[in-house]
Order: C-alpha cells, then structure tokens, then sequence
C-alpha cells in the first residue's frame, strides 16, 4: 500500500470513530428527550465517558509505548482533587460556569501532567513486571496521602496540614477545602453528558493525532524494538516520557469530569484504588491493546453490563463473566482474529487474498 493509500486508510478509521461517538451520543439524546429514559440511565452517561477517557489514556501507554502501567486512577485522583479544589475556591466569585469548568479541566490535565512527568523520569527506567509494581505503589500513596490530607485558605493564604482540620489553624472567615477521609463536600455539579462527549472527542483526537504523527511512529518504533530504534538516533526514554504524560494529563482530565459530576468527593478505593486501573486495563486489554475505538467500546459494554444485568441478580456476574471470556477470545484468538478478517473481506466482496469476487 502506497502513502497515499495509507494515509486514506488512517483517515477513514478516525472518522469511524468520531462518527460512532458522535451517532451514540445524539442516540443517547434522543432517547433522553423522548422521556423513556430512567434515573439509572441517566446516571450512567457522564461515567460512561469517563470510563471512555480513562481507556484511551491507558491504551496510549500499553498499546502505544508498550508499558505496563498500574496507577492511571492516581492521576485521575489528582485531576480530580486538583480541579475540584479550585472550583470550591472560585465558588461565589462570580465566574461563569462555562470558564471555571474549562479552567477546571486545564488544571486538572496539567496537575496530572505535573506528576505524570517527574513519576515518569525514574519509574520508565524500569521493564516489565517492576514498572507495573511502582506505577500501582504510587497511586495508591497518592490515594492514602488525599485521605490523609487538610487543606485549607484564610486571608493569609493557603495552609496545608497531615494531622487534622485543627492543625490548620484558619484565621476569621477561612475554610476548609479537602477535610482529610471526608473530601470535599459541596462540589459544583457542572459536568454534564454533552461535556463528557466533548472531551471524549478531544482526547480521542489528540490520541490519534499522535498515533499518526512522526512522534507516534517513533514511539511504536521503540516498543517494537528499543536498541534497532535507538540505533537510528531515537531518544527512548524522552518519547516514553511524552506519551506517559500526555497519558497522565487525559486521566487528569477524566478526574475533573468525575469530580464535577457529584456534590461530595472522597479518596475511596472503589473510586481511585487498585481495583480501579484494573478495571480500566481490562478496558484496554479487551477492546485490543493499541485499538483506541475497541477501548470505548469496551468501557461502554462492560460499564453498562453490570447494570443491564441487574435484574438477573443470581447469575449476573456469571453472565459477566462469560462476556468477558467471549470478548477476549473475539479481540486475542488468532482463530477469531482471521474469522473476522475473513468475515470483513466478505462483506466487502472480496476473497481471502483480498481481491475482488463476484
């Protein structure tokens, strides 16, 4: 295939992508302004993106550089916290909804930026099965460390405290902005369902705009083989380093939507703990690791699986259970894997080898 060819072929599959987003979402509004839709339904939109998000963040360092990363809910944690905290302090000030959730967002991405970077210098030095082990020490001190934490201001500026709200020691008309294990309560809801599908759309677009680029060639380059890629005067560590921060900042950004999206917010290990990248890896790894459209898929299914099937409450984790298996084999068995190569070609009405049939 000629560059040209290529270059078409890439261009197709993103507005595949964009398109199936784009046709969900005005599917989901649809059904929205129909009435049918229930409370349940409702509460599952906004999730649904940030599940979305969280994948695409983590399929850019699995899929993409190759590494196995453990932590991605700590940089959703920070986002989280970080955006949160500013959007309690701008409470009453007088900013439009609209600015202070975007400026939530930067925050958020960059705060996790921030760390994505100086966590990414020593810890990519690492292979393997030791870089999945520090990735997941540091988000879970991350976690520990936000339930351990005070955070407050007053007119003297900004205090920090480990022991207590007491600890703080606020001046006349101060408050309290993170209290330690109770978070922080009284967050601004602003997110919404068409603003998770923005940023789904955003993250999308900057995840792909890098696959495709020179950057992300040189990226796959040093996943596929690092000393052939450095042999040619390829900076592996300064490539990694970028794509586990930008990595980070998407998850930042899925942490601002998760923190806007409820009134209280708590370091909880169901939110932000193991269990959590773990969910989002099996996101990646059943979607196909380095396929961006499988993974939101697959955060969507098995997102809206569990709820569809709670109706079925003796057997719904076993049917879970059994898609999981089902999905794994459809996105890893090389026998499914030339089944739907075969099957694809046939709808399109060519051969096995490719060429046209009649």
């Amino acid at each position: 295939m000629n560059g040209n060819g290529r270059r078409k072929k890439i261009f197709q599959s993103d507005m595949a992508s964009y398109a199936m987003i784009l046709a969900a979402y005005l599917a989901a509004e649809l059904f929205l302004r129909s009435g049918a839709a229930g409370s349940l339904f409702k509460g599952l939109l906004v999730p649904l993106c940030i599940y979305s998000i969280m994948a695409l963040s983590l399929n850019l360092v699995v899929g993409i550089s190759g590494e196995l990363s453990l932590g991605h809910a700590g940089f959703m944690c920070i986002g989280a916290f970080s955006s949160a905290s500013f959007s309690m302090l701008m409470k009453g000030q007088g900013l439009p909804n609209g600015l202070c959730l975007f400026l939530a967002i930067v925050i958020g991405a960059l705060s996790a930026a921030v760390f994505g970077f100086l966590i990414g210098i020593p810890v990519l030095r690492l292979k393997g099965d030791y870089l999945a082990i520090v990735t997941l020490a540091f988000g879970e001190i991350i976690k520990n460390l936000i339930n351990a934490l005070y955070f407050g201001v007053d007119e003297r500026g900004a205090h920090f405290s480990l022991k207590d709200g007491a600890a703080l020691k606020l001046a006349g008309g101060g408050r309290i902005i993170i209290k330690g294990a109770q978070g922080i309560t009284g967050t601004p809801k602003l997110s919404n369902f068409t603003v998770g599908i923005i940023l789904l759309l955003l993250s999308l677009f900057l995840v792909l705009r890098l696959m495709n680029s020179r950057t992300g060639r040189a990226i796959a380059a040093v996943r596929d083989n690092r000393i052939a890629a450095e042999s040619i005067g390829l900076d592996a560590a300064r490539l990694k380093l970028l794509a586990f921060t930008i990595s980070a900042a998407i998850a930042g950004a899925a942490g601002v939507l998760y923190a806007h999206n409820l009134s209280s917010l708590q370091a909880l290990p169901k939110n932000f703990g193991y269990n959590q990248s773990i969910m989002i890896l099996v996101f990646v790894v059943l979607g196909g690791i380095g396929n961006m459209r499988g993974s939101v898929i697959a955060a969507v299914l098995l997102t809206l699986l569990p709820e569809l099937l709670r109706s079925l409450n003796d057997y719904r984790m076993l049917i879970y259970a059994v898609v999981l298996i089902l999905m794994m084999l459809f996105t890893s068995s090389p026998s499914f894997l030339s089944f739907r190569r075969e099957l694809l070609l046939r709808l399109r009405g060519r051969g096995k080898d490719g060429r046209e049939v009649s």
